[in-house]
């Protein structure tokens, strides 16, 4: 099972900035596609930035312009640096991996298995006027 921890989250100003990070399992995967995604209580949950295994970056509207998906080298760690917050944007946000896709704990191909996807535990994002 792949863990997405995701940080970074808190509270600021209209018109400030976040970082959010989102850190997996080590190893190596192959074909995901990687996403933040938001939720308000009572709202479905809005895609917010997706980063395919290529390098491929899309954004909502809502977010487009202000937010960038960016991950390491490694690819261990996604970012999602928020510039410009507004009231709209409050809500929690995740991570998720998104399949199906290829992961292999370690250079063993006994070590490797499909994966459908997964979704982190959510940072809450608060933003003030």
């Amino acid at each position: 099972q792949v863990q997405l921890v995701e940080s970074g989250g808190g509270s600021v100003q209209s018109g400030g900035s976040l970082k959010l990070s989102c850190a997996r399992s080590r190893g190596i995967f192959s074909g995901c596609v990687m996403a933040w995604y938001r939720q308000v209580p009572g709202k479905e949950r809005e895609l917010v930035s997706k980063i395919a295994s290529v390098g491929t970056r899309t954004y909502s509207d809502a977010v487009k312009g202000r937010f960038t998906v960016s991950q390491d080298e490694d690819k261990t760690t996604m970012y999602l640096q928020m510039n410009n917050l507004n009231s709209e944007d409050t809500a929690m946000y995740y991570c998720a991996l998104e399949g199906p896709c290829r992961y292999c704990k370690t250079s063993s191909v006994y070590s490797c298995q499909q994966l459908s996807g997964s979704v982190g535990q959510g940072t809450q994002v608060t933003v003030s006027s």
